[in-house]
């Protein structure tokens, strides 16, 4: 499911760059709740607060999404024939 790749992807680019989730949504003027629920795939962010998100990660939209397809593709194997 799309909204679980794009959970763990934001988790781990999060937890490379050393932020909370705390840090990472006061940088991003949003609730670490909402960062909370956007990394356990409960809400999905509008486009203007995920570029502000990869900005803050220092990624371009297109990159993280190639990551968030390539997490969709690995996710997807599963169970297949």
């Amino acid at each position: 499911m799309i909204n679980n790749s794009f959970a763990t992807v934001l988790r781990q680019l999060r937890i490379q760059k050393g932020l909370s989730q705390e840090q990472l949504g006061f940088k991003a003027d949003l609730h670490r709740t909402y960062i909370s629920q956007l990394e356990r795939g409960l809400k999905s962010p509008s486009l203007k607060t995920l570029y502000k998100i990869t900005s803050i990660l220092e990624i371009s939209l297109s990159d993280f999404m190639k990551l968030v397809e390539q997490e969709s593709n690995t996710n997807s194997d599963f169970g297949s024939k």
